[in-house]
C-alpha cells in the first residue's frame, strides 16, 4: 500500500493519427515522424499464395489448363490468369509483401493490372 499521493487509477494516452484508404478498406496511419510496425496486408499475401498453389498445380500436371482449373476453383479464367501473373513478381517484392513492408500504393488490385516483366522495372514501379 502506498502512502502519501494517491495513485491514479487510469491513465489516457493520446495517440495521432490519420484515416486513409487502403484497397477498399479504412486503415489508421500514425503521423511520418511516429515509428511505425510493419503491417501484413492479408489480401496481397492470400493472392499470392493462390498464385503459387495455382502454378504448382498446372506444373505438375493436376489440370492441363488455366480453364480447367478455375473451373474446379469456381472462379473466372480471366481472373486466374491475372492472380497468377502475380508468380512473376520479383523475389524482392514478394518478400516485402509478405513481411508486410510494401508501400500504401501497392494493392492486389495495383498488382493485378499489367505490370513489366523485368524485375528492375518492377522495382522502380512498386518498390
Amino acid at each position: 500500500m502506498t502512502r502519501g499521493k494517491a495513485v491514479p487509477e487510469t491513465v489516457t494516452v493520446h495517440v495521432p493519427f490519420r484515416l486513409v484508404k487502403r484497397g477498399g478498406r479504412k486503415e489508421m496511419r500514425l503521423p511520418d515522424e511516429a515509428s511505425s510496425t510493419s503491417k501484413t496486408d492479408n489480401t496481397l499475401v492470400k493472392a499470392l499464395a493462390r498464385a503459387f498453389r495455382w502454378k504448382r498445380m498446372l506444373e505438375s500436371g493436376e489440370f492441363t489448363t488455366i480453364a480447367e482449373l478455375a473451373e474446379r476453383e469456381g472462379i473466372a479464367p480471366s481472373y486466374m490468369t491475372r492472380v497468377m501473373r502475380l508468380t512473376l513478381l520479383a523475389p524482392d517484392i514478394v518478400e516485402v509483401i509478405l513481411d508486410g513492408r510494401q508501400e500504401p500504393e501497392v494493392t492486389l488490385a495495383r498488382l493485378l493490372e499489367p505490370f513489366p516483366m523485368d524485375w528492375r522495372q518492377q522495382l522502380e514501379r512498386f518498390g
